[in-house]
């Protein structure tokens, strides 16, 4: 007898980011899919931003009415979350013989290449948790990493989340200090220069102590040349090193009940 699977019971949205078949469907084949929709949509986003991605530019783009989309993408928001699937592509192969930390910090390093590559992916709303292939293979590909640490499933979630955060983060804030400075025409290190001197004064002992040694300091006249990414690598051996404390802490709380046993 021949192995049949049963279809998945989902919605629609989801059969759509898995790319899973509609079913049996009259009449001629559709001229459109949604990988179609997706991928123009896509190049649109990275062209023009988020904001050049709406379903009534798509359909243009493709040469369709904004109502022949619809049999193909739900929702604007559905098209976001198809987009961002699409987006982050497969995820990072993980050497586990690297060691966790290794690991962790490639997976997070290729995540922050790829909100690089697209911008808009800092903009896009988040209703919910990761529901896409390529979202659940990101997921798994961190959870492998951390599979020797002894850190339990609410842990490594955490970890994920907190990753995942500072990467979209980071690129917001970055894309954000970077369109201020476009509009000013100032370069960074002016930037930071007009910014010590017009706060300085405004800055007094009495009143914000600490702050006040901060602008009287020569940090921001001589700005460090160190940029974004240098600032994201800080960051993110400090997140490493919380990491690395809890997955001891949790070693040491596994330790003592063993020795309790005994």
């Amino acid at each position: 007898m021949q192995d049949k699977r049963a279809e998945p019971d989902v919605s629609e949205h989801v059969k759509r980011l898995w790319r899973l078949s509609p079913g049996h469907q009259r009449g001629r084949p559709a001229e459109l899919d949604v990988e179609q929709v997706v991928r123009k949509a896509m190049e649109l986003a990275d062209r023009d931003g988020l904001g050049g991605a709406t379903l009534p530019k798509v359909a243009e783009a493709l040469g369709f009415t904004k109502m022949s989309l619809y049999r193909h993408v739900g929702s604007k928001d559905e098209l976001c979350e198809l987009m961002g699937d699409l987006a982050i592509g497969p995820a990072p192969e993980v050497d586990e013989a690297a060691g966790w930390r290794e690991a962790l910090r490639r997976w997070t390093l290729t995540s922050r290449r790829v909100y690089g590559r697209h911008p808009w992916l800092a903009q896009l709303p988040i209703t919910g948790p990761p529901v896409g292939p390529n979202a659940i293979g990101w997921m798994d590909a961190l959870l492998r990493a951390l599979r020797e640490t002894g850190l339990d499933w609410p842990e490594k979630l955490g970890i994920l989340n907190l990753l995942g955060g500072y990467v979209r983060t980071a690129s917001a804030l970055e894309q954000q200090l970077t369109q201020g400075r476009l509009d000013s025409g100032l370069d960074q290190a002016q930037s930071e220069r007009d910014y010590g001197t017009a706060l300085s004064p405004l800055v007094e002992p009495a009143r914000f102590p600490e702050a006040a040694k901060l602008f009287a300091s020569s940090v921001f006249r001589t700005p460090a040349e160190e940029g974004a990414e240098d600032e994201f690598g800080f960051g993110l051996g400090l997140i490493l090193d919380g990491i690395e404390a809890l997955i001891a802490a949790q070693a040491d709380i596994r330790h003592g009940s063993s020795q309790g046993i005994h």
